[in-house]
């Protein structure tokens, strides 16, 4: 007789997360039987995380404690993207946006919220595909904006930055798709992930059903993944407003995004 053979399971890096979107991904992908790879800077809420969904889905969680915007933080985790064993799924939702506007903040801040939006999410992906193309397949999830669809927020560098992660995302996606691999770029709405009160954000006046909540997020970025889409938005409120800003005059989007300085819709690690 011959042992049966053991299923190997999936493995994914998901960065920021500790909190919102990342830590929703990490309990889906957890309960979907994923075996985890979890960053962020916070060590005893990414252990606390690892613990918990050990405990309850008996896969395995290593933790990555990172400063996503440092040399460093880039370092440690390109060498996990490239060594031991096999990813199959990044996901890059580590971010950051600030409450000052442009003219007034600090450029290190500036610099920061780039090297953890842009040069990050350039590092990691590029990182991540040459083994997955090596091996014929594998995704990249990298989470982005509805802000970055063409709407200048005044004062922000936050929807330049998502801006960026979309054209990038589906660049890519397009030149690795037949090579057996997937990049996607999820351009989530408003959604409850308590980023707007760590960064002192007032969103007291945003209506109720403009907010989205993360495992919903997570739920139809996997299924647009599943689908081979390079963008996905959830929601369809949100495909609408998409839809709508892809195609109105620039100067009535600058009057309509004229008090909406310093929103986000996501959180980071």
């Amino acid at each position: 007789m011959t042992d049966a053979a053991v299923p190997v399971r999936r493995r994914a890096l998901i960065t920021g997360a500790s909190l919102g979107i990342g830590e929703a991904f990490a309990r889906r992908l957890a309960a979907d039987g994923w075996d985890l790879v979890l960053v962020a800077r916070d060590a005893a809420r990414l252990g606390a995380l690892a613990a918990e969904l050990t405990g309850r889905h008996g896969g395995a969680a290593e933790t990555l404690p990172a400063d996503l915007s440092t040399d460093d933080g880039w370092a440690m985790v390109e060498r996990r993207l490239t060594a031991g064993s096999p990813v199959e799924l990044l996901v890059n939702n580590a971010g950051i946006s600030l409450d000052t506007p442009f003219v007034r903040s600090a450029v290190p801040d500036e610099v920061r919220l780039v090297r953890l939006n842009v040069l990050a999410v350039l590092r990691l992906t590029h990182a991540a595909l040459g083994p997955m193309i090596e091996r014929g397949h594998g995704a990249v999830i990298n989470v982005s904006s509805v802000a970055g669809f063409g709407v200048p927020m005044p004062g922000s560098t936050y929807s330049a930055s998502k801006a960026w992660v979309t054209n990038f995302s589906e660049s890519i996606g397009q030149s690795v798709a037949p090579l057996g691999v997937r990049v996607m770029a999820l351009c989530p709405g408003y959604t409850r992930t308590g980023i707007h009160e760590r960064t002192g954000i007032d969103m007291s006046r945003l209506p109720a059903w403009a907010w989205l909540r993360p495992d919903s997020v997570v739920d139809e970025g996997l299924r647009d993944l599943r689908k081979g889409k390079l963008v996905s938005v959830p929601d369809w409120k949100y495909k609408l407003a998409v839809a709508g800003l892809r195609h109105a005059p620039k100067r009535l989007l600058r009057g309509f995004t004229r008090d909406t300085r310093g929103a986000v819709d996501r959180a980071g690690g």
